[in-house]
């Protein structure tokens, strides 16, 4: 097993390519709203050093998605996304994260507010484009906006 991959100092979980595929046949995204210029699933982009936290997402056109990083400032990132989409009219916000139920920012920003599809399995997540083992754990996907 990759240690690497288990390591909680990663914080990053690219996001593995088919998986992503599938989403976009559906929501045609505009942005991806975390990522490097290695990893981006769409053409337009916010990296690290532009710290999409401090920009206006509802000002962007289109679908959104967001796989953000993994680590203790992940409250943040579905705080931020939960509070875009109420100021987003025009599409979805779609987060990959991982399925930790139990935390608060789950009960604060996601349970009623967004709709929620947990994946069947673990997602072999990715590392410089290459799939790794299995994540050690699971994960869902949220989507705030309209009626899915």
């Amino acid at each position: 097993m990759n240690n690497a991959l288990l390591s909680s100092e990663k914080n990053y979980w690219e996001t593995p390519q088919d998986f992503f595929k599938k989403l976009n046949e559906k929501y045609y995204f505009s942005f991806d709203l975390a990522a490097s210029p290695e990893n981006t699933k769409c053409e337009n982009f916010f990296s690290e050093e532009d710290n999409s936290l401090t920009k206006s997402w509802h000002e962007l056109k289109g679908n959104l998605f967001l796989n953000p990083p993994y680590g203790r400032e992940l409250r943040k990132w579905v705080k931020k996304a939960y509070e875009e989409s109420i100021k987003k009219h025009d599409g979805y916000i779609v987060l990959l994260i991982p399925a930790r139920t139990d935390t608060s920012y789950w009960h604060d920003f996601i349970f009623g507010k967004a709709q929620i599809k947990f994946l069947r399995g673990r997602l072999k997540f990715e590392l410089n484009g290459e799939p790794k083992d299995a994540a050690p754990f699971p994960s869902a996907v949220v989507i705030y906006g309209g009626s899915q």
